[in-house]
């Protein structure tokens, strides 16, 4: 018995995932211009920092989020991003800590 694997669905996937990764970046991005707002020189650093890595993301996984292109898959791309998404991760949660 042989399954027939649908290739469509798989990029399908990858690209809701990536979508769904930048719209959370997104919103602790916006939380901590936020946290800026009210926070000093500090939270303008932080704010600075953030939309830097933001930034850096959206242009690095572009390609991976529209499906256009060819992904490359590991490689250092890939440990950016998730050295980027675990600093985000650290930073969400000291801004809910902080009550924002």
């Amino acid at each position: 018995m042989s399954t027939v694997r649908d290739p469509g669905l798989q990029p399908e996937r990858t690209r809701l995932a990536w979508r769904r990764t930048l719209l959370a970046l997104t919103v602790v991005t916006l939380l901590t211009v936020r946290l800026a707002l009210d926070g000093g020189p500090a939270g303008a650093a932080t704010a600075g920092l953030a939309i830097l890595g933001w930034g850096a993301t959206v242009t690095l996984c572009r390609r991976r989020a529209t499906g256009s292109g060819v992904p490359r898959t590991g490689g250092p791309l890939l440990a950016l991003v998730g050295l980027v998404a675990a600093g985000f991760a650290l930073l969400g949660a000291l801004l809910v800590l902080r009550g924002l």
